[in-house]
């Protein structure tokens, strides 16, 4: 089992034609993701062909997602578009009916994505992951995204996480440890976006095959404690934190669009406090991530 994505998605690439999406493609061809098609405006009837280790693979290619979809039953896409049409690729995916869109890119600018998130609340089937995020992975099943696949191993622990970096960090540490993950999905760090952590924890509670989360916030926003409070009364399975930011300074940005401490709010002491009261725990440190959960399921 798994949440979101498995062996069955259909992905097709926003940007195949581009130079991001165009690696990314072959990275994820490689792991075995079933890429079906290409989406570049103008590049329609060209093909994608990529000297896999199988052999060569052929993707066609398409000017509008419409068009991919209808000719190749894609369910998801990955789009790798440049800020300024960013947000017209994520609203051209939601009007073709894909069920599950992946936007990488990021920078797009907040006032496009105020839009693409006033479009997404009318559609109760369609979920969004990111923008500005690493994508989503199912171990051995389906990589959608720049996460570096070879990390991940098939298993029972779901990571979700607003930082690219500290997903691989996390996942490096379970797999070092012989423990694989059921799925893992990269949120993004930006302050208007699709899925949070109360989405993808409703998805790994109901999922059997996930026996315990690990998640990863940030300072800014109030998305951790929104959580805390859904670990507290919904929550059955173990939770491991890791809040990064814990020395950053109010009204000081830390990498992230969201990560930013303002009025008081979003401080990385407040998310500690309220995910400790809400029963999960709390690694000190990056590295003791993996060891924090672990520790919670032997009791």
């Amino acid at each position: 089992m798994s949440v979101l994505i498995g062996k069955d998605t259909r992905v097709l690439v926003q940007g195949i034609t581009g130079g991001a999406g165009s690696f990314h493609a072959k990275q994820m061809i490689e792991y075995g993701t079933s890429v079906v098609a290409g989406v570049t405006p103008t590049r329609g009837g060209e093909t994608f062909e990529h000297a896999a280790s199988v052999g060569t693979i052929k993707v066609p290619v398409f000017d509008t997602v419409a068009q991919a979809v209808k000719k190749t039953g894609a369910n998801a896409s990955v789009i790798f578009v440049p800020p300024p049409g960013a947000a017209d690729a994520i609203l051209e995916a939601f009007d073709a009916g894909v069920e599950l869109v992946v936007c990488i890119t990021e920078g797009i600018p907040v006032m496009d994505m105020l839009k693409v998130r006033r479009v997404l609340e009318t559609l109760p089937k369609t979920r969004l992951i990111g923008p500005n995020c690493p994508g989503i992975i199912t171990p051995g099943a389906c990589k959608i995204g720049i996460m570096p696949g070879h990390i991940h191993k098939p298993g029972h622990i779901g990571v979700v996480s607003r930082s690219g970096t500290l997903t691989y960090e996390a996942v490096g540490q379970l797999t070092a440890l012989g423990v694989g993950q059921s799925t893992c999905v990269g949120i993004g760090g930006d302050p208007v976006a699709g899925m949070d952590f109360v989405d993808v924890l409703t998805l790994f509670e109901a999922d059997p095959d996930t026996h315990g989360v690990i998640m990863i916030g940030e300072i800014g926003g109030g998305a951790e404690e929104r959580a805390a409070d859904f670990i507290k009364h919904k929550m059955k399975k173990p939770v491991a934190a890791f809040i990064a930011g814990t020395t950053a300074p109010p009204g000081k940005r830390m990498g992230h669009a969201g990560a930013i401490i303002s009025g008081g709010k979003g401080t990385a002491a407040a998310k500690i406090h309220a995910l400790t009261e809400a029963g999960a725990r709390v690694a000190p440190t990056p590295s003791e991530m993996a060891t924090t959960l672990l520790s919670m399921m032997k009791k």
